[in-house]
């Protein structure tokens, strides 16, 4: 049975600075190796953080793997930043309408809106539906001062 085991002995090339290395060895020859006692292999973890700038293609393609499938760019973050500060802003515009009923019809027609273009990932579509929201957030508030007045 072949186990990964991580040798703590230093290369002593002097073409590169002393760093540790990845030994694969059979469970009954790990003991006998210079330094090594039989233990259980160390976790992922402890292996990548101890196998410095010398990590194997193997670990390398296991770091890059743990990224989420769709990671967003700087943009689309700003931009998704952008319709959350919307959204918190209509809903607390919301929360001023004096009428409960009123008050609900509004909270549920954001919500159906924003769930409804949930899905929308063209970038001139996403900024011209955050051009409405604005508008539409202004003719409420310009709606509530009035209705205050």
């Amino acid at each position: 049975m072949v186990h990964l085991v991580l040798g703590l002995e230093q290369k002593n090339s002097r073409s590169k600075p002393p760093g540790f290395r990845l030994i694969e060895a059979n469970a009954h020859s790990a003991a006998s190796l210079p330094g090594n006692r039989a233990r259980p292999a160390p976790s992922r973890h402890f292996r990548s953080c101890a196998l410095g700038p010398w990590r194997t293609a193997q670990l390398e393609d296991m770091a890059t793997s743990r990224l989420p499938p769709a990671t967003l760019t700087l943009k689309q973050f700003l931009r998704r930043q952008q319709v959350l500060q919307l959204y918190r802003r209509i809903l607390q515009a919301i929360r001023q309408v004096p009428n409960d009923s009123d008050r609900r019809y509004l909270k549920d027609w954001a919500r159906e809106e924003f769930k409804r273009n949930k899905s929308v990932t063209e970038e001139d579509a996403i900024r011209m539906m955050i051009t409405q929201g604005n508008m539409q957030l202004k003719e409420l508030e310009k709606t509530l001062a009035l209705a205050r007045s």
